[in-house]
């Protein structure tokens, strides 16, 4: 049950271990749907703090479980079990789309998903770090990728500090702490086709003999790109698996991702349905990007609340400007 009171929201850096914790620690309250007579009975200063509370919620609103989640979790969790006791040749996970196709939610999920399965196997123990995410900085260099590791772990980077020091550094840790899954976000900002985006790339790939993980890289439209292009790409399409995230066509998948978005709502007024029958509406609007539907739906919420009108319609729909590709996709 929901009770009446400040929400905390905490500041949250998924590229740092306090942050990721958080994260992964993280399980919003469901705020309770009051009646109208329990919303006007309520003092003013409960009366904001509700408000407030669902307004936090609604930031956020419940991860639905997309296809593309689904399919990243299962994949995910066979390959980690493989690696289990690999030596070499570890299996890795690429996932690849355009984006607002949901990537790095898929991503995160798993491994908020892989932590807390290790969290259960291992009650006692909290020096652990299963899971390691990082992001490759733009016209990252091996050296800045290294530093993103070391960030992630707390670890000092000094200007002295070489690559080799700083890899040794992060692969100790991680041994240590018996990190099995390593999160590759924006991939992208890698490009094969130039010498320093080669050698981040080789740079990864020497993390991936050094630690005993399970390896998932995460980027725009990858093999556009020219991932897999050449020596280096065969390599890495030789020991991953490619999922494409896309944006989904009107169908009754879309259809589902609508109805569950519309379940999560927490609006006195809101009439169920609503949002199911404007399904065809909702995909012309966002062409189907999940991520468009999601903040379509949260800001038209957030404004349901501070409005006072407390429900979703076409209307208020309408009056929410869209992210340019979503409003692009539309026309």
């Amino acid at each position: 049950m929901t009770t009446i009171d400040d929400p905390v929201t905490p500041r949250r850096q998924l590229t740092t271990l306090t942050g990721w914790r958080q994260f992964t620690l993280d399980h919003p309250r469901i705020p309770d749907l009051l009646a109208e007579g329990e919303h006007t009975d309520l003092s003013d200063h409960d009366r904001r703090a509700y408000d407030e509370a669902r307004i936090d919620y609604h930031t956020r609103l419940t991860v639905i479980a997309t296809p593309t989640i689904t399919a990243v979790a299962q994949k995910g969790r066979r390959l980690t079990l493989l690696n289990r006791h690999a030596v070499s040749a570890r299996r890795g996970l690429i996932v690849s789309g355009a984006a607002g196709t949901g990537k790095t939610t898929a991503i995160t999920q798993f491994g908020k998903m892989h932590e807390a399965a290790d969290r259960a196997r291992h009650p006692h123990r909290s020096d652990r770090i299963p899971v390691l995410y990082v992001t490759v900085p733009p016209a990252a260099t091996p050296r800045m990728l290294a530093a993103e590791f070391a960030r992630f772990l707390g670890l000092p980077v000094t200007q002295r500090a070489n690559l080799t020091d700083i890899i040794e550094a992060v692969c100790g840790v991680c041994r240590d702490t018996a990190t099995s899954v390593v999160i590759c976000d924006e991939l992208h900002n890698i490009s094969l086709a130039t010498r320093a985006g080669a050698e981040v790339s080789d740079t990864l790939k020497y993390f991936s003999e050094r630690l005993p993980a399970t390896f998932l890289f995460v980027g725009i439209n990858l093999e556009r790109e020219g991932l897999f292009s050449g020596t280096r790409g065969e390599q890495i399409a030789g020991r991953h698996t490619l999922i494409r995230t896309v944006g989904f066509p009107y169908s009754d998948d879309w259809r589902g991702v609508v109805a569950s978005l519309e379940h999560t709502l927490r609006l006195r007024t809101h009439q169920p349905g609503t949002l199911t029958s404007l399904e065809r509406y909702l995909h012309q609007r966002t062409g189907g990007m999940t991520g468009s539907l999601s903040a379509l739906i949260r800001e038209a919420a957030l404004d349901a609340i501070l409005t006072g009108i407390e429900k979703i319609t076409k209307t208020s729909l309408d009056a929410v400007d869209l992210d340019h590709a979503a409003h692009s996709k539309s026309l």
